[in-house]
């Protein structure tokens, strides 16, 4: 019998004691090597979300994904006995998750292919976790935020995923990453100057592809539109150009 994801405590299991939540990751994964079958399985709906997480910003396809954190679950499951007790479980299951996800990126360098992209998730689709999703009208955005991030580096990306995306603090993603703390640092520095560079036009507001310097200066949204003219080399005055781009 599956052990309750809610409330104070779980349900009876089949010859085993009450499981409730206040039980500890450490016991879940004792208790899973014991022989337990239903442990792991409440262990992973405990992190389902941020594991989820994680495994789609770090591989911004869906499906890979998904499949990243099926393998990276299934050798945690396996390997259970292996761990050592050096961090804690979800520090650990995170190193595997990142590790999966790595993978399939130099994979995917060595062997390109072309994903399609992501499509409106449906109700009960999928792994079952949150997809950390923009809202509908900063779907443009989130697409070229999203692209800006798959170009960087594998390692670049993985830190700022877990630092500036998920928020864990840096000696956290430093056990996760199994690196110095001044690595992390080191790659997420490097990482938001390229994003920087690549995203600069989003800040701006303006259309301009990255890196593309324009000679006519625009009106800016937050300035009222220009209503005198512009003094040609003839000395009269004439309108505005009748190319100039509404704002």
């Amino acid at each position: 019998m599956a052990v309750r994801d809610g409330g104070a405590a779980g349900r009876d299991r089949t010859g085993g004691a009450v499981v409730d939540e206040t039980v500890s990751d450490l016991d879940l994964l004792h208790a899973h090597v014991a022989g337990d079958r239903d442990a792991f399985g409440q262990l992973f709906r405990r992190h389902r979300d941020r594991l989820w997480a994680v495994a789609l910003r770090t591989l911004g396809d869906r499906e890979e994904a998904a499949d990243a954190l099926q393998d990276a679950m299934l050798s945690a499951h396996r390997a259970a006995d292996r761990f050592r007790g050096d961090a804690a479980v979800t520090t650990w299951l995170h190193r595997i998750v990142v590790n999966a996800c790595l993978d399939r990126i130099r994979r995917r360098q060595t062997h390109p292919t072309v994903p399609l992209p992501d499509g409106i998730r449906e109700p009960g689709d999928g792994v079952g976790g949150v997809e950390p999703a923009a809202p509908v009208r900063d779907h443009d955005t989130a697409m070229v935020v999203r692209d800006a991030l798959a170009a960087l580096p594998v390692e670049q990306r993985a830190a700022l995923v877990l630092v500036d995306v998920q928020g864990y603090p840096v000696a956290e993603v430093a056990r996760i990453l199994g690196v110095a703390e001044g690595t992390v640092k080191s790659r997420c520095a490097r990482g938001r100057a390229r994003l920087a560079v690549a995203l600069g036009h989003l800040r701006t507001g303006s259309d301009e592809e990255p890196g593309v310097v324009s000679n006519v200066p625009g009106v800016t949204h937050g300035n009222p539109r220009a209503a005198r003219g512009v003094r040609s080399g003839s000395g009269r005055s004439r309108g505005p150009d009748a190319n100039q781009e509404e704002a």
